[in-house]
């Protein structure tokens, strides 16, 4: 078979070496005999799983000893809704930081025990920007933002560092960049971006925000229930959190948060720059506010579309369509993603421009 370059938004694609051993597992988890799935998720096997898998988490992200470590279930989608139940205090109320879809669904989640309070938005453009320069106030009870909008293609640069607690969607640039963990007091991210496969969420969270929520918490998001069984309240994913051990401990083996950070810079500079040079072509998201996950760009001349994605086809690339409501299309870029795969789509974007330009 010949290689398919995947620039799917999500799921993510993983390294080579983490499908073949999840795929081994399924058959022979550990010279077991028996499958990773049909182990029980209270054996010695798979607690050393879980326990390796929370501290390669901590190592790579240098996280504190006073934060929580947890794999859950639900995805961000669930996140947003336990984020709001457990950080909302005595003035009931959220800030939000709208910057794309996905956040306004998660301001939308407080509603149902509080409030929400857009702090700024970026929807009279499109979403193509993060706004900056806002005032938080002081009538909320913690600062909401999503760090990296995948179908917009705009990122978080910068992230607020004061009083307020913050809480990050992370979906889908965790483990993309080097980041200061003490700047959060929560932080939730589904694994199918650059983690592993969908499945698992992984939070991170400081201790002293547990259990001093304003209301009352159904027990399966209760925080403070899941770090006390240490991520065993339920029967845990087990396959996925396997999986994003695995990814864990590739991304540990070539160098970390440092070396991906600087690989993941070199593939959207090679793909933006091309971008701005080429004629035929025009990124969507404001320049300093640019995704080095999510390259959203069009093509000028709409009767080109075809031609491109022919060339597209043909080249084996895939999942290069941009979301609905942006239009045009998006490369993301995740750690797994190598230059390589991203160096074809700029000789294709090249090539159509020697031909049509």
């Amino acid at each position: 078979m010949s290689k398919v370059h995947n620039f799917s938004a999500g799921p993510c694609i993983l390294p080579k070496e983490v499908f073949e051993k999840s795929a081994e597992s399924i058959l022979n988890f550990n010279d077991s005999g028996l499958s990773l799935i049909e182990i029980s998720h209270r054996s010695k096997d798979f607690i050393e799983v879980m326990e390796e898998a929370r501290k390669l988490v901590r190592e790579i992200l240098n996280v504190p000893d006073n934060y929580e470590v947890l794999f859950l279930q639900g995805g961000a989608s669930l996140g947003f809704l336990t984020a709001a139940y457990n950080l909302m205090g005595k003035k009931k109320t959220g800030g939000y930081l709208i910057t794309g879809s996905w956040a306004k669904k998660a301001a939308k989640e407080a509603s149902f025990m509080g409030n929400s309070f857009n702090v700024a938005s970026s929807e009279d453009k499109n979403f193509n920007y993060i706004p900056k320069g806002y005032n938080l106030g002081d009538n909320i009870d913690y600062f909401h933002v999503t760090s990296n909008n995948t179908i917009f293609g705009t990122q978080i640069k910068k992230f607020y560092n004061g009083n307020i607690p913050l809480a990050c969607d992370m979906s889908s640039d965790i483990f993309s960049r080097e980041i200061n963990i003490k700047d959060f007091d929560l932080i939730y991210a589904g694994a199918q971006k650059n983690m592993g496969p969908a499945g698992t969420t992984l939070y991170i969270c400081k201790k002293d925000i547990l259990g001093n929520s304003s209301v009352p918490i159904p027990t399966m998001l209760d925080l403070k229930v899941h770090a006390d069984k240490d991520s065993m309240f339920n029967t845990p994913p087990v396959f996925a959190i396997y999986s994003s051990m695995l990814n864990l401990r590739w991304l540990k083996n070539i160098g970390g948060l440092s070396y991906i950070e600087n690989q993941n810079n070199l593939k959207s500079k090679l793909i933006y720059d091309h971008i701005d040079n080429n004629s035929l072509f025009e990124g969507t998201a404001n320049i300093e506010d640019r995704s080095s996950m999510n390259v959203t760009f069009s093509l000028l001349e709409q009767d080109l579309n075809e031609t491109f994605e022919k060339m597209l086809k043909d080249a084996s690339i895939n999942g290069l369509k941009g979301h609905r409501s942006v239009g045009g299309f998006r490369a993301s870029i995740y750690n797994a993603m190598p230059i390589e795969s991203v160096s074809i789509l700029v000789d294709i974007m090249r090539e159509l421009e020697n031909k049509k330009g």
